[in-house]
């Protein structure tokens, strides 16, 4: 299994490849397709992120002590950036979800490359996969 920082390294190197940010956006776009689809139990308001201004629904589920997210958007841009994301922590120990640095996220351009809402809504998300990670790595603790 790949560390965190090892799949941002990866993350970093498949969008150096591109030489502009339209190339980049059709490959979030395509990371958003191939995004597992999300139970529709789970697209309800309980799994909502708070200040998204598209629709975003993340579900966690602990499995052998490593978190594993699904997640699902109904605009195509912010699915692909949730893929992002989703590649980057799923099936990591809580502990290192909430220990890992975001700064791919700068490296790879995406914040400035956002609209100041979609930038808020990709920050929200990270808050969001963090406090999962809290909130199942004190479940771990109290087992």
């Amino acid at each position: 299994m790949s560390s965190i920082k090892d799949i941002q390294e990866e993350i970093k190197e498949e969008f150096m490849q591109f030489e502009d940010w339209m190339e980049r956006y059709e490959y979030m776009i395509d990371l958003g397709r191939s995004l597992p689809l999300i139970d529709e139990a789970y697209k309800t308001d309980e799994y909502i992120i708070k200040g998204c201004q598209s629709k975003v629904w993340v579900y966690a589920e602990l499995n052998d002590d490593k978190l594993v997210f699904t997640a699902d958007s109904d605009a195509i841009i912010t699915k692909g950036i949730i893929a992002i994301l989703i590649r980057a922590f799923s099936n990591q120990h809580p502990s290192d979800i909430m220990n890992a640095e975001t700064g791919f996220i700068d490296e790879i351009g995406l914040k400035e490359h956002l609209s100041p809402t979609r930038a808020n809504g990709l920050v929200s998300m990270i808050k969001q996969i963090k406090l999962y990670a809290l909130a199942f790595q004190t479940q771990i603790k109290e087992s």
